[in-house]
């Protein structure tokens, strides 16, 4: 069977793919032919919008609302995409939310409501997908850290530990739990990118500081993703890809 057959034949579940990087991904595993599940958590428009690009593109796709954070939501939309498709082959934890601010003012629920998107929707995800991987013997597991992850950031303490999180257990150890079984396990550390989430920073102060004089792309991002999710990267695991003009 030719490598492109085996990706049309691949189910893969992009989690925050309504707008920003996860649009980009969601669309780039799409033009592999890949059938790609759409997930949002409350932003129902732009996520329509997503699935109307890659349909009209010609790409297979279908919206799965769910709150990562909540584990009875999780556990609902894994039941439903095995119900439909019988696999999950592809799983990019993408959803996350800043909340910025000095420690000395953070309050237990701006720490706690970063936490519980960013890490633990990592976990309440991935441990029920993982389950159906294993019997299969095949899984690409890619985790979208941040360059705020690796070298931490004043006024994101709560972001900067969630996304070292990432690269710590979610990463690094599973990769070493599930590596003969042909299962992937990979971060991408974007640094600044062109999204929601840099329009209310100062991005002609931020590009000073980065060696390559710009922000990034979302698309910059997603094509590290498809070949992470491709044949040819099989031997990398348990890695950490930065994407972010040399600025880490």
């Amino acid at each position: 069977m030719s490598e492109k057959q085996l990706e049309k034949d691949q189910i893969a579940l992009v989690t925050g793919a309504s707008r920003g990087i996860g649009k980009a991904i969601a669309k780039a595993l799409s033009r592999t032919g890949r059938f790609v599940y759409l997930n949002y958590n409350s932003n129902r428009e732009k996520a329509e919008n997503t699935l109307k690009e890659i349909i009209n593109h010609g790409g297979r796709a279908q919206l799965l609302q769910f709150n990562v954070s909540s584990r009875k939501e999780s556990e609902k939309a894994i039941k439903q995409i095995i119900k439909q498709k019988g696999q999950i082959d592809i799983l990019v934890n993408n959803a996350g939310i800043r909340d910025d601010m000095l420690m000395v003012w953070m309050k237990q629920e701006n720490w706690q409501n970063v936490l519980d998107i960013n890490l633990t929707g990592f976990f309440n995800v991935t441990r029920l997908t993982v389950k159906h991987m294993l019997p299969k013997r095949f899984g690409r597991i890619v985790n979208i850290s941040s360059a705020s992850g690796q070298t931490g950031q004043a006024g994101q303490v709560n972001y900067s530990a969630s996304k070292a999180g990432l690269i710590g257990g979610a990463t690094k150890a599973l990769a070493r739990e599930v590596a003969k079984r042909d299962i992937t396990v990979n971060a991408v550390a974007p640094g600044f990118i062109e999204t929601d989430m840099t329009d209310d920073l100062k991005v002609k102060e931020i590009t000073k500081t980065i060696p390559a004089g710009r922000l990034g792309k979302p698309e910059e991002v997603a094509a590290a993703i498809v070949f992470l999710c491709s044949k040819d990267a099989g031997y990398i695991t348990g890695q950490v890809i930065g994407i972010n003009g040399g600025i880490v």
